[in-house]
């Protein structure tokens, strides 16, 4: 080395006795997953909700027949249970993303957005009532949007790379 001249850098490796600063890590699960499944009632309570109002305000014999009741049979669990598991798997989807991909709340919109999409548009194929085949995709698209923004901004705070 030239006299007078201070390299300051250091062999790569060595830590001539510094502590090196604790990496948090890029996803904070725990708080992720609360969030998961916070929003899984949500999304089960969504759907409650728009049975109700489905069968109860606009008379439309939805999952069961009106004289079913408001909340008509063993179908109404179907769909809020597969509503939960529907929030669960898509934060399911967003932790995958987040410790795998660039961008990864870009991909995951992407996904989920098409998902809610394909969720809407189907029961229309089906061969259910017209008013039946539009609530269902109604529902299912009011609960795909509620998904998508609450799992957004959970993944958002629990982590340091959405």
């Amino acid at each position: 080395m030239a006299e007078g001249w201070d390299d300051q850098t250091r062999e790569m490796g060595r830590d001539e006795g510094r502590s090196r600063t604790r990496r948090t890590p890029a996803v904070n699960a725990g708080k992720l997953w609360a969030g998961g499944v916070a929003t899984a009632v949500v999304a089960a309570l969504i759907a409650l909700v728009g049975l109700l109002i489905i069968r109860v305000l606009l008379q439309i014999p939805y999952l069961a027949p009106l004289d079913s009741g408001a909340l008509g049979d063993a179908n109404t669990t179907t769909l809020c249970v597969f509503a939960a598991v529907a929030a669960l798997a898509a934060t399911g989807l967003a932790h995958l993303l987040l410790i795998s991909t660039p961008s990864p709340m870009a991909y995951f919109g992407w996904i989920a957005g098409l998902i809610t999409a394909v969720a809407a548009v189907l029961p229309l194929t089906w061969a259910d009532p017209l008013p039946v085949r539009i609530a269902t995709g109604v529902i299912h698209l009011v609960i795909g949007c509620a998904i998508i923004s609450l799992v957004t901004t959970t993944a958002s705070t629990a982590s340091t790379r959405a």
